[in-house]
């Protein structure tokens, strides 16, 4: 069943400091390229003290509403989708309503979690609360800073990881075939160890000690482990979410894939052979980005043009957990 709605506005944010790999080697004693040469990263952006989670969000959210054009109407929701939350208390969608201006307005919000699908599963909500009327307009938005919690003497997860944020305006349409037409979503909770963050909630508490906490601050990532739950996955969901929505992988003009690693994006490239440029890459300049990859991929590929109105295209992921989603909508 077809959730109505068009996309009315998106932007992006990334932070003002660029990180270039070859930089990376000279702090860590590599030879130049070697960063690139092993985990295909050029540069990515990293976030200033200013800068942080709600900030990001809210400039990119601003984005979305001006092109929105909306004047006076205010969003009827307000969806947070990070794969980290700003703090753990209060939300960090009540923390870029109040950045945005908007903190006597009473638009509710709240964030959903999914770690790296967060983005995926906000608008998800979104989309059914349209369907059902409960909204007519919404505001959904992914902002995450992986810069926070990176493990120095680790060469994968130091170099792979920028930060960043990006925000959709989606409001109902009259149009009967716009909008989320269909998604799949499988979670194997199993593969929970495989990537972690053990600080931040009830887990790891302060009776345990300064160590314990410093330790479990640092993202822990099995990678090859990851890497072959994800690729076990995807071929699932893609064939699901194509097989509902009543659609081929001809007929998608572009794949917005999250931007997990360089190996992941070529692997999402080998499904969709012979047709793999229709996959958006932009991992070499913007790293893995956490819950912010999917919907920054998204404002690039309609910055571009490469998605336009009346296409239909995929969004696909993995996350934590390990899950792995697929969603086709049609712009």
């Amino acid at each position: 069943m077809i959730s109505n709605f068009t996309i009315s506005g998106w932007g992006a944010y990334r932070p003002q400091t660029v990180l270039k790999s070859r930089e990376m080697d000279r702090r860590h004693g590599h030879e130049a390229g070697w960063t690139q040469s092993e985990f295909g990263i050029e540069s990515r952006h990293v976030a200033d003290p200013e800068e942080t989670t709600s900030m990001m969000a809210a400039a990119a959210a601003r984005q979305a509403l001006e092109r929105a054009d909306w004047g006076e109407a205010l969003p009827d929701v307000i969806i947070g989708g990070c794969g980290v939350m700003e703090q753990p208390i209060p939300s960090t969608a009540t923390l870029v309503q109040d950045k945005l201006g908007l903190s006597s307005s009473g638009v509710p919000c709240f964030d959903v979690n999914q770690t790296c699908l967060s983005f995926m599963a906000a608008l998800d909500i979104a989309a059914m609360g349209i369907s059902t009327g409960r909204w007519k307009r919404a505001l959904v938005f992914a902002s995450d800073i992986a810069s926070a919690g990176l493990n120095p003497d680790l060469p994968k997860t130091r170099s792979i990881f920028g930060d960043g944020a990006a925000a959709l305006a989606i409001e109902a349409s009259t149009n009967p075939e716009n909008g989320l037409i269909s998604t799949a979503t499988v979670t194997h909770g199993a593969h929970n160890e495989l990537a972690q963050l053990r600080s931040g909630g009830t887990r790891l508490r302060v009776t345990e000690g300064h160590e314990a906490l410093v330790a479990g601050s640092y993202f822990e990532m099995d990678a090859f482990g990851i890497f072959k739950a994800a690729a076990k996955a995807l071929p699932g969901v893609i064939e699901r979410a194509l097989s509902d929505a009543h659609v081929t992988k001809d007929d998608l003009a572009c794949v917005i894939c999250h931007q997990a690693s360089a190996p992941g994006v070529e692997h999402v490239k080998r499904l969709f052979e012979p047709a793999s440029e229709r996959v958006v890459d932009i991992f070499p300049t913007t790293g893995n980005q956490i819950a912010a990859s999917i919907p920054t991929a998204l404002a690039h590929a309609l910055d571009t043009g490469r998605a336009k109105p009346g296409d239909k295209i995929l969004l696909l992921g993995t996350a934590a957990g390990i899950s792995a989603s697929a969603m086709v909508i049609k712009i």
